[in-house]
This record gives structure tokens, C-alpha cells and sequence, in this order.
């Protein structure tokens, strides 16, 4: 890959995968990290890409998409525990927790996209199933089908040790 091919790819693209990063992270300085590792891998894997498959588009977003999945599967948030905790029990729900959402990032690569955007907008983001139906440019009663199904799924995925 030349240089004149790298500057060409992240000038086309920079600013729309940064802005898709954020749209999921609303944390700019983590969305121009994670969009750098999303660069470094398009430039490393450009020899794989294959044009008969997708567009560079469709391939530089799936890269996206991956990279940010892999953010929120390996994410922990590391505290100092206070030397007075009192119970074990806090450990105990600690690791649980952890438990819970890996199994919960794992079943959430199995959702197809749309889902799995609705799901992390509505949960993680906070929005509002009519909100998401703007964002996402569909209608409110879709979103509504499309939210039930992913819950669905997600139960059927976690099976009854992690009911919602």
C-alpha cells in the first residue's frame, strides 16, 4: 500500500468513521482513539480487501463496527477497592457482573447490525425507541419490532441463567 493510497483512504474517510464512533461512544477522545486503531487495521489488512466482496466503505465500516464491538467486549473499568469494604460479597457481584457482560457482548455479535445498534443505542446511550427510529432513519413501529426481536434473541442467547 502506498503512502498516496493511506492519505487518499483517510482523507475519504476519517471524518465518517470518527463520527460513527462517537454516534456510539459520545466521548471524543475515545472516538479518535478507537478511529485511529480502526485506521491502523485498514492499512494493515488493505492487501485482504476484496472489491468483488464490497465497496472500501462497506469494508473500512465493517472494520468499524469489529473494532468497536471489541472495545465494549474487553472494556473494564479498574477502581481502587477501599481498604474498608466491608463484605465480600461486593467481589462476589463484581465478578458476576463481569460474567454477565461478557456473555452479554457475546450475545450481542450475534444480532445482526441494526439490532445490535438498536440495543446498544437504547440501553447504553440512553435514547429513546423513538429517537433511535430517527436516527436510524426508520419508522417508530420497526424499531418497536426490531427492539422485541433483539430481546428475544439476546434471552435465547443468554439462556434463563441471565433473564432480562
Amino acid at each position: 500500500m502506498t503512502d498516496a493510497i493511506k492519505i487518499e483512504i483517510y482523507e475519504s474517510y476519517h471524518s465518517k468513521v470518527q463520527n460513527f464512533i462517537y454516534s456510539k461512544v459520545n466521548d471524543m477522545y475515545l472516538a479518535e482513539d478507537i478511529c485511529s486503531d480502526v485506521f491502523i487495521k485498514v492499512y494493515e489488512k488493505y492487501d485482504r480487501f476484496d472489491d468483488s466482496k464490497s465497496s472500501l466503505s462497506t469494508w473500512i465500516f465493517t472494520i468499524a463496527r469489529n473494532t468497536l464491538i471489541d472495545y465494549y467486549r474487553t472494556r473494564h473499568v479498574h477502581e481502587e477497592v477501599p481498604e474498608d469494604m466491608a463484605e465480600d460479597s461486593c467481589v462476589e457481584d463484581e465478578v458476576l457482573n463481569n460474567e454477565m457482560l461478557d456473555g452479554l457482548a457475546a450475545a450481542l455479535e450475534k444480532l445482526d447490525e441494526r439490532e445490535r445498534d438498536l440495543i446498544i443505542l437504547h440501553y447504553y446511550s440512553g435514547l429513546k425507541l423513538n429517537e433511535i427510529a430517527d436516527k436510524l432513519d426508520i419508522s417508530y413501529s420497526y424499531v418497536k419490532i426490531l427492539h422485541k426481536k433483539a430481546l428475544v434473541e439476546l434471552k435465547t442467547a443468554l439462556g434463563d441463567e441471565y433473564a432480562l
